[in-house]
Order: C-alpha cells, then sequence, then structure tokens
C-alpha cells in the first residue's frame, strides 16, 4: 500500500471535500478522485459516500480512519528516527579511555557537550589499558578511543589517529620533597636517585620507555620504587610519600593534600590520540565533530 494513498485518504476525510482537500494537497481534484479509487479497489471497500452535494466516510471508512492515521504516525517516526540516526542524533556510541582521560580539559568538555547536545544517543564509556583500547576497537567493540602516548601507537590497518592533546609533563611529589622546594623546575638529570612511582609498563601507554631511554641519555638508571596499576593507586603512593611520578601537566587540576606539582624541563611530552576505524558511525562522526569544535574555540582563545 502507497503511504501516497494514506494521506490523500486522511486530507479528504478531514475536509470532507474532494476540491478543499486536492487544493490542500497542492493537486487538482481529479488526479485525488483517481488515487482514493485506486485505494479502494486495493482495499476492495468503499471509504465514501459521495455525491454531487457531500462527502461522507461509509462504516468502512470511519473504522479505517483511525488505523490509517496510526500507520502514517508510525511512518513518520520512522522516518524521523533514520534522519536522526543518520545525522548521529540517535543511536550507540561506545568510547574506552584511560584512566587519566577523563581529568583532562577537551575531553571532559568534549563529553558534557556531546551528552547535552545528543541527549538520545546511548552513550557508553570504558576505561580500559591502551593495548586493550586498540584491539577492542580492532574487533568492533569500541567506536572511538582516547589514548595516551608519547609516541603514534602501533594500529591495525584501516584505523585513523589524530593527536588532540599535546602538553608538558609536570613531576608530582609529595609537600617536602627536595625537588618541591628548589627554584629551578626540575629536569631529567634531576630524578637521578630520586624514588620513582610509575605505572607498570604494560601500562605505561609507551611512556616508560621513553623515560627511560631519557634517563639513561643523561647517565642514570631510574629508581622504580613501586610500580602502580591504576592512577588511584599511583597518586595515593606519591601523596604517602613512596616516591614522586611523573604526569600530564592537566592533572595538575587534581588538588589532593600534601601533593606539588613542578613543571618536568625535557624532551617529553603526553599526547592524547583520539583513534578510530575507517568507516566511522554517524554517531562517532559526531562525538569527533564536537571534539574539533571545541578544540577550534580553544585555539580561538588563544
Amino acid at each position: 500500500m502507497d503511504l501516497r494513498h494514506l494521506r490523500y485518504f486522511l486530507c479528504v476525510a478531514e475536509e470532507m471535500h474532494f476540491g478543499r482537500a486536492a487544493q490542500r494537497l497542492g493537486i487538482s481534484q481529479p488526479p485525488l478522485s483517481q488515487q482514493i479509487r485506486a485505494l479502494e479497489d486495493e482495499l476492495g471497500v468503499r471509504l465514501f459516500d459521495r455525491t454531487s452535494r457531500r462527502v461522507r466516510l461509509t462504516e468502512a471508512g470511519e473504522l479505517f480512519l483511525p488505523e490509517a492515521r496510526q500507520t502514517l504516525a508510525q511512518a513518520d517516526h520512522a522516518i524521523e528516527t533514520a534522519r536522526l540516526a543518520r545525522r548521529g542524533e540517535l543511536g550507540r556510541l561506545q568510547v574506552g579511555f584511560t584512566s587519566s582521560g577523563p581529568f583532562t580539559p577537551l575531553v571532559a568538555s568534549a563529553l558534557y557537550r556531546f551528552r547535552e547536545t545528543h541527549p538520545d544517543v546511548e552513550l557508553t564509556l570504558r576505561e580500559l589499558g591502551r593495548d586493550e583500547q586498540i584491539e577492542e576497537l580492532r574487533r568492533g567493540g569500541l567506536d572511538i578511543v582516547l589514548v595516551r602516548s608519547a609516541e603514534p601507537p602501533v594500529l591495525p590497518p584501516g584505523t585513523d589517529a589524530r593527536c588532540i592533546v599535546n602538553e608538558d609533563m609536570v613531576v608530582a611529589m609529595r609537600a617536602g620533597h627536595p625537588l618541591a622546594d628548589r627554584a629551578e623546575d626540575p629536569t631529567i638529570a634531576d630524578l637521578a636517585g630520586v624514588p620513582l612511582v610509575l605505572y607498570a609498563s604494560p601500562l605505561g601507554a609507551g611512556f616508560n620507555e621513553h623515560f627511560f631511554r631519557l634517563c639513561h641519555e643523561a647517565g642514570f638508571e631510574p629508581d622504580i620504587a613501586h610500580e602502580a596499576s591504576s592512577f588511584a593507586t599511583l597518586l595515593g603512593l606519591v601523596a604517602a610519600g613512596f616516591g614522586a611520578t611523573i604526569l600530564a601537566r592537566s592533572l595538575e587540576r587534581l588538588h589532593l593534600e600534601n601533593v606539588v606539582y613542578r613543571r618536568l624541563m625535557a624532551p617529553i611530552a603526553s599526547r592524547l590520540w583520539l583513534i578510530h576505524g575507517a568507516s566511522l558511525s554517524p554517531t562517532g562522526q559526531a562525538f569527533r565533530d564536537v571534539i574539533d569544535e571545541l578544540r577550534l574555540d580553544a585555539d580561538g582563545q588563544t
């Protein structure tokens, strides 16, 4: 059944006049009458009693009217649903991130804005390590991942990666630490002999290897006092005085009692990468657009 026939029927039923219905539909009266007859022939029943003086619904037409309205309303809903999905305003989005990701201002702002502007998207967030995120992306379990890595991460074929944050590093230590009270910001060489708390290498997103290489170039082996398996443990051990650690500068926003941050003067940076497959879903494209808009806004303010 052609939905156009139902729309014509509904218009005539509301106007009870073929001439007015034709004018409202923007067509001439003869084609409208032909379309109504075609609908009646398809159904095998008369829907209207019409004379030269009046038009009225038959009993079959009276019963058919609410069903036609419901069918058209459902069709309109289906069409609107498809359009919303095409624009990324409806559907699902699965995003992976590292534990420190939400503390990055760009990521926090993007998640907030996306939820505000796309309230009908089912947004799922998963906290995973770098390698786990990339594997889930490859398997289709995630649409977008936000990965920290000093260098471009090794990715499967058909994957797109862009650096969305590039920031300096800081040394975090308990107040009273010798490096906390120095006039100059610390360098890599100043970390010789300093007990350090770092992520375990599988969780370090390549940072540990890069940091160790800089230490070797400076002529010393880093003193790893503890390896942490979570961001909370890392900061907790630093606050408890077990050692210093190195963090992305945006994490200075975490004001912990007795923890001091000093900029690390070294050729090392924390980079956050937005990664997705070659075929990005409409909801994924909408999220990436939000990221790009925020970065553009930030560039315009600097």
